[in-house]
């Protein structure tokens, strides 16, 4: 009631915003664990057991002949790498707090901040955990050599934004259809494991194959991911400017969708969760 409220610059709310959210990212990342370091080092584990596995298992079927010239680890963790940050990007940005949730009582919180601040977390652990893990293979075991390493970054970026844009559309409809959001998700996630290609190479399939991959954004993000981690890799079957369309496209309808359900929500959503 006897409150004095004095006019901010937009640089103050800019900086008041940034502040909400980094504080909003470390919440997102302690949320795996109490302890960040360890929460981080559970992400680095789970990145370390896919590369075994497939490393494990590309040389029990005897496929490391359908390798790309060059070192036969980085092919397989530009595969992986990409996979992870674009699903646990999805699963961060469907995860988030939606405009029900008891912590978009305080003032300055709002759905923005809590989709921007998981998704930017999900980013920092899988760079993070990306970082350390080619360190030690570069220290311990093989130098690594990238033939471009900031066009490797931007396919990076892409599969991390092109699952926020997904993500976005799911948590959308999450409201109106909780249960479909959450199995879609699952299911999605476990059909990216075969359907994103990574264990394949685009230039190598037959047509009738690379129709089943075609569609899928991610396909293309990992085979231009290898054209630009080895010099002799030329890719003929995909291209960037795809998952680019399909992600803004994504953003626009998530954006949309989600400015309504705001407008719709109610408390009572979460007793039907």
């Amino acid at each position: 009631m006897f409150q004095h409220s004095t006019r901010q610059s937009n640089f103050a709310i800019a900086l008041g915003m940034a502040e909400v959210t980094y504080h909003s990212i470390v919440r997102s990342i302690r949320k795996q664990h109490n302890n960040a370091f360890i929460a981080i080092a559970m992400n680095m584990l789970q990145m370390f057991v896919f590369v075994l596995a497939f490393y494990v298992m590309f040389w029990v079927l005897g496929l490391r002949s359908a390798q790309i010239r060059g070192d036969f680890l980085v092919y397989i963790m530009t595969g992986i790498f990409i996979y992870m940050t674009h699903v646990k990007a999805l699963g961060a940005v469907v995860g988030s707090e939606g405009p029900a949730s008891a912590i978009m009582k305080h003032a300055p919180m709002n759905t923005a901040i809590a989709i921007s601040s998981a998704a930017l977390g999900a980013l920092y652990i899988q760079i993070l955990s990306m970082f350390v893990i080619l360190y030690i293979y570069h220290a311990a075991f093989n130098p690594i050599e990238i033939y471009d390493p900031i066009g490797c970054i931007g396919m990076l970026l892409l599969a991390w934004f092109t699952g926020v844009a997904l993500g976005l559309v799911l948590l959308s409809i999450k409201p109106w259809f909780p249960t479909f959001v959450s199995i879609f998700s699952q299911i999605y996630q476990r059909a990216n494991m075969i359907a994103s290609g990574k264990m394949f190479v685009a230039n190598t399939m037959p047509g009738f194959m690379l129709a089943m991959f075609d569609w899928n954004p991610l396909f293309h993000i990992i085979d231009q991911s290898r054209g630009f981690a080895f010099k002799n890799y030329f890719p003929r079957y995909s291209n960037w400017e795809y998952p680019l369309i399909v992600g803004l496209v994504l953003v626009v309808i998530g954006m949309m969708g989600e400015f309504y359900t705001r407008k719709q929500a109610s408390m009572s959503w979460n007793a039907r969760r």
